[in-house]
């Protein structure tokens, strides 16, 4: 166990971050498994813009590595333009 006081808020504060960080990239990898679900074209355009912005938001925290969330992007635009 840590014996300094700054040691042991650190341990809070990653704990804390952990929980964050966990919370928002499952909630995009759910929100990626709804889209992956979709059949209509046109409900997948109105879920796109969304799920880019996820993307982006966890590259920029770097909760994900940048070019994950490109190449995330790109399949799911390739996913949505082979829909009917």
């Amino acid at each position: 166990m840590a014996n300094h006081k700054s040691a042991i808020k650190r341990i809070r504060a990653n704990g804390a971050k952990r929980a964050r960080n966990r919370y928002y990239h499952k909630s995009a990898r759910t929100y990626m498994k709804r889209f992956r679900s979709v059949t209509e074209k046109k409900e997948g355009e109105t879920m796109l813009p969304t799920l880019t912005a996820m993307l982006d938001k966890l590259a920029k925290k770097n909760i994900i590595h940048p070019n994950k969330a490109a190449n995330v992007k790109s399949k799911l635009a390739k996913f949505l333009k082979g829909l009917k």
